[in-house]
């Protein structure tokens, strides 16, 4: 050991990031394992480093008792107080026991542990760094393709996409540059295992605190998202000043705002609509592009009835179901969609319509009044 070695630790330590006193506790344990190992010694021992010029001595460690049964270990009162007449029946005796080319072959056989703990502390660095972007968006590239992974790089290490959070409109080939969401950042025996997804809702919402300044800044909420990954979303938004548009922050200036994140998502359509603590309004604006005549709640259920235009009922459905699974989702609500047809024979009529009903009721009652008369 030298004082140029504790430079070196020195520049390690800001370019890799590793503590020094890690490091040296590294080698410390390193060290007592190799004169174990090369001097037959089974005794107690420990390294003394001096941090300041490198030099390090080697100390048996010894317990004082009133009988010895293994002289490696323990010394008898008598024998220590020959070294210190203080030294009392349970007291620990440090005996310096550096062999002299001790050095040389500490650093040989030590080289391969020190050479671990730092990689492990690397490590250690990394999961630190990582586990705080959970939940988070990265941009990585692409860097190899198998049957279950894709494995896309994040600078320090690689992250694991797995088949399932691929979206299904996407190919993906190496050196393609793609935006990923940590789902998960695990520590194994390997090291740091980063888990992402380019499915995950949480993309969208990162995409939008991205381009949207408002979003970024709390004066637009995202309230909920809803998506069906390569196909459609549903996204929900709120503001609590009156003078902000919510949904037009969002779209943004002829609508360059939301088309950079359908361009990120490779043509992901995505619906904006206007929160509401109102189930009558949120599930009417949830079931956006369709127009809705009424919307019965059932609080108990925690179901709506929504009523449409007849013309509007594929719409509002949507394909495979997909614009009613999707507001249902985004709204927490179950909804269950009729025309005006279904609806009056079934005996359910909206609102208004039940309003011009009654007036009718009494029109008809008034005129055979006048009949009868």
């Amino acid at each position: 050991m030298s004082s140029e070695l504790l430079d070196a630790l020195t520049v390690l330590e800001r370019e890799k990031g590793i503590s020094k006193d890690v490091i040296i506790e590294a080698i410390e344990a390193a060290l007592i394992s190799a004169y174990k190992r090369n001097f037959n010694q089974a005794q107690n021992v420990r390294i003394d480093l001096n941090r300041e010029t490198g030099t390090m001595k080697v100390f048996a460690r010894k317990d004082v008792v009133d009988e010895v049964f293994d002289p490696r270990l323990e010394l008898s009162v008598e024998e220590a107080r020959q070294i210190n007449p203080n030294y009392l029946s349970g007291d620990v005796v440090e005996i310096e026991v550096t062999p002299k080319d001790f050095g040389r072959i500490a650093a040989q056989t030590a080289k391969q542990v020190v050479t671990q703990r730092v990689r492990e502390a690397e490590r250690g660095v990394i999961y630190s760094e990582f586990i705080d972007r959970e939940e988070d968006i990265m941009t990585g590239i692409v860097q190899r393709i198998d049957s279950k992974f894709i494995y896309v790089s994040l600078g320090k290490i690689e992250a694991l996409l797995p088949v399932g959070e691929q979206m299904p409109n996407e190919r993906y080939k190496p050196h393609d540059r793609i935006k990923v969401f940590l789902t998960k950042v695990e520590k194994t025996t390997k090291g740091p295992q980063i888990f992402v997804s380019r499915t995950h809702p949480g993309l969208l919402k990162r995409l939008f605190e991205i381009e949207v300044p408002e979003i970024f800044d709390g004066t637009v909420e995202i309230k909920s998202v809803a998506r069906e990954a390569g196909d459609r979303s549903k996204i929900s938004v709120h503001s609590d000043n009156a003078e902000v548009d919510p949904v037009g922050s969002c779209v943004g200036p002829k609508g360059q705002r939301v088309q950079a994140i359908v361009n990120e998502l490779k043509g992901e359509k995505i619906d904006i609509v206007r929160w509401s603590n109102d189930p009558f309004e949120f599930v009417a604006n949830a079931l956006s592009p369709s127009k809705v005549v009424d919307v019965i709640v059932e609080e108990e259920d925690q179901g709506t009835t929504v009523i449409v235009p007849d013309y509007q009922l594929s719409l509002a459905i949507g394909k495979k179901g997909q614009n009613a699974r999707l507001a249902a989702k985004l709204t927490g609500w179950k909804i269950d969609i009729k025309s005006e047809t279904d609806a009056k024979k079934l005996g359910i009529f909206p609102r208004g319509a039940e309003q011009n009903i009654d007036e009718a009721d009494l029109e008809l009652e008034a005129d055979s009044s006048e009949l009868e008369e």
